[in-house]
């Protein structure tokens, strides 16, 4: 099983930024897409971002409410995912986890996702 460990998370105010970060072992990041969900208080865990495998840049997709907003990317060589926000908003505040797929190409749905880590908490004030 992937080991996935997120970081990164804090309190802000609404209108700053925050990047996460999840480490990966080198045998478990190469040759996978991956993944970023968040779980906000009392609602289900919802997708936020996708990136697929590549060894240079790769294909990436948001879901709506953060396009524009944050930027996922991969470091291969560190294996590490980032998931860049900007212009954080109190809607924003949710645990958020990263996720692998043993695939090369982008999903949403969590079920896709066979390997998850244990979240890190985002919370944006107004």
């Amino acid at each position: 099983q992937v080991q996935l460990a997120e970081s990164g998370g804090g309190l802000v105010q609404a209108g700053a930024s925050l990047r996460l970060s999840c480490a990966a072992s080198r045998r478990t990041f190469s040759g996978r897409a991956m993944g970023w969900f968040r779980q906000a208080p009392g609602k289900e865990r919802e997708f936020v971002a996708t990136i697929s495998w590549s060894w240079v840049g790769g294909v990436t997709y948001y879901t709506d409410s953060v396009k524009g907003r944050c930027t996922i990317s991969r470091d291969n060589a560190k294996n590490t995912l980032y998931l860049q926000m900007n212009s954080l908003k109190p809607e924003d505040t949710a645990v958020y986890y990263c996720a692998a797929r043993d695939a090369h190409n982008i999903a949403t749905i969590e079920s896709l996702f066979g390997s998850w880590g244990q979240g890190t908490q985002v919370t944006v004030s107004s």
